[in-house]
């Protein structure tokens, strides 16, 4: 039997059967989320969707992304090619699946997210790979001063092999984790999405024939870029540059961050100015920041471009390595979503530049992040809940921004209360949209949230927040946004970043606002009525900055 790598082969294909099997390869991915949300046990996977899937060919390129985390391509795309240098295709068989996490092993951008890959047989030859992400809430209440504090660092090895549960290495993992009961049971529930994966990827195959189905996924791969170029193309050659800081509780310096976009015809260079590495969880691997780019740069220049490997052909993405935004081992990275946030804005504001129609005013640029960890009174076992909170949206050029929603390169939602306060001892006091947080303007940007939380047993509290010491910037005289920040009640002292809640004490997150687009003159009379009425400005916010006489 051979085990070879199938490439695809030399056939001639009509549009409408790509675009039928592009659709296909599509639903595939949706379909494995699902099965991935509905049979996980973890709050952060049913509930929050913190979990991506993905369609890879048999080099390692990606075919089809689901519409879920676009910062998990960072994991995606580094792992199936660290397979493929540690481990022989020869020596590969249906069945076998495999596990990593590490940053710099495997792929991976931090260790929370564990993947699970798994070869797609047909005829005896790898065709494709069915991948899938779950982000892993367990490894809390850890250092962040390098990876090795950060939790178990898993290469990519075999955790079925033959469709045989290879039981001493999860018992190894599962050691190594502070609520296994939880952790097995999503492992399993990974596990049965990439079965649906294999079988609806086999049945696409046995439907049009390997042959058809191997080509289609390369022409999508073409479209994807003629679709890149065409939409680069349109975009004025020159350069633009764009400076920011990028600030977090973790740290006590504010950094300088920049980046500089080039545009050359139909291919575009995005090269990052960085700090060194830190010695904080705040940095991030070179996928994370191509992952980060790549969605910004197809959000801006046509969102309706195949979220495939084809996108990134026509792009150049440049960070020093040892910086912050190109770290290498052992780095730290376990918050390396804040800075892809920052990043995310950065490159916005280098465009807003030269497209400013196509473009939003800064976000509040940060997942705001509360982890709690405890130990139950009634049985003694240890809980851990992850919780990430929206903020505010960019103000768009003919539109408000969205309040208290996730932006970039997360797509979490907010646990429902009702879950929250049934799974944990926690009791959710003040849920809510923060006035004034939106930066002003003709068009207004998104609000902040609030949420306050009070210990019904005693337990420890870490917040990652960012936009503590700057603000989110507004385009073309729209204002800032306000600040992020951690309010504690009675008795409640925050150090660094991090807080032990004795029962009955409360402390509070506010996420940032986002900023304005447009001078607030500009702005309609009757907007700046309503947002007085809804309590997103205040009467002397109307009267001073809209100059509005009511």
């Amino acid at each position: 039997m051979s085990h070879a790598l199938k490439a695809a082969p030399a056939v001639v294909l009509d549009p409408i059967t790509i675009e039928v099997i592009g659709a296909s390869l599509s639903s595939i991915v949706e379909e494995t989320g699902e099965a991935l949300i509905r049979a996980s046990y973890s709050t952060n996977i049913k509930e929050r969707r913190d979990c991506s899937t993905a369609l890879f060919n048999a080099a390692g390129q990606t075919l089809c992304q689901a519409e879920h985390i676009p910062v998990h391509l960072g994991s995606f795309i580094g792992i199936v090619p660290h397979i493929m240098r540690l481990h022989r295709i020869e020596d590969m068989q249906p069945g076998d699946v495999f596990v990593g996490n590490d940053a710099y092993a495997g792929g991976g951008t931090h260790l929370p997210d564990i993947v699970l890959a798994e070869p797609i047989f047909i005829d005896g030859v790898i065709v494709a790979w069915t991948v899938n992400l779950a982000h892993h809430s367990d490894f809390a209440d850890r250092g962040h001063a390098h990876i090795y504090q950060e939790g178990l660092r898993i290469p990519p090895v075999r955790l079925y092999r033959a469709g045989v549960l290879q039981k001493d290495l999860q018992d190894l993992i599962l050691l190594n984790c502070q609520v296994p009961r939880e952790r097995l049971s999503d492992l399993r529930a990974q596990m049965a999405a990439n079965r649906v994966g294999v079988q609806r990827f086999t049945a696409l195959c046995a439907k049009y024939g390997t042959d058809i189905v191997l080509a289609a996924g390369e022409a999508l791969l073409d479209y994807a870029e003629r679709k890149m170029r065409a939409g680069i193309a349109a975009i004025p050659d020159g350069t633009w540059r764009f400076n920011d800081v990028f600030d977090n509780a973790e740290i006590s310096a504010t950094l300088p961050l920049s980046v500089e976009v080039t545009v050359k015809g139909d291919s575009m260079t995005l090269s990052f100015d960085a700090p060194d590495q830190l010695r904080a969880g705040l940095n991030m691997t070179y996928t994370a920041l191509l992952a980060t780019a790549y969605y910004v740069v197809k959000s801006v220049v046509d969102p309706t471009i195949l979220p495939n490997a084809g996108l990134a052909r026509p792009l150049t993405i440049i960070a020093r390595e040892g910086s912050i935004l190109n770290c290498v081992h052992p780095a730290a990275v376990n918050g390396r979503v804040q800075t892809c946030q920052r990043v995310s804005d950065l490159i916005l504001g280098a465009l807003a530049q030269a497209v400013p129609l196509n473009v939003t005013a800064c976000s509040n640029s940060t997942c705001t992040v509360a982890s709690f960890i405890g130990q139950r009174k009634s049985d003694g076992a240890i809980w851990v809940y992850l919780e990430t909170m929206g903020g505010g949206g960019g103000a768009r050029a003919t539109k408000d921004g969205l309040d208290g929603v996730h932006v970039h390169t997360t797509n979490t939602s907010n646990l429902p209360v009702e879950a929250l306060e049934i799974e944990y001892p926690l009791t959710l006091l003040r849920y809510e949209l923060v006035e004034g947080s939106g930066g002003v303007g003709q068009y207004r940007g998104g609000m902040g949230l609030r949420r306050v939380y009070r210990a019904d047993e005693d337990c420890r509290v870490r917040v990652d927040v960012s936009r503590l010491r700057s603000r989110s910037w507004g385009l073309f005289g729209g204002g800032e946004g306000a600040h992020g920040a951690i309010e504690c009640g009675p008795g409640v002292v925050f150090q660094a970043d991090c807080a032990v809640l004795k029962a009955g004490q409360w402390f509070a997150v506010v996420s940032p606002g986002a900023g304005g687009y447009g001078a607030p003159e500009k702005r309609d009379r009757a907007a700046v009525a309503r947002d007085v009425a809804e309590g997103a400005i205040t009467a002397a916010t109307a009267q001073e900055v809209y100059h509005d006489p009511n």
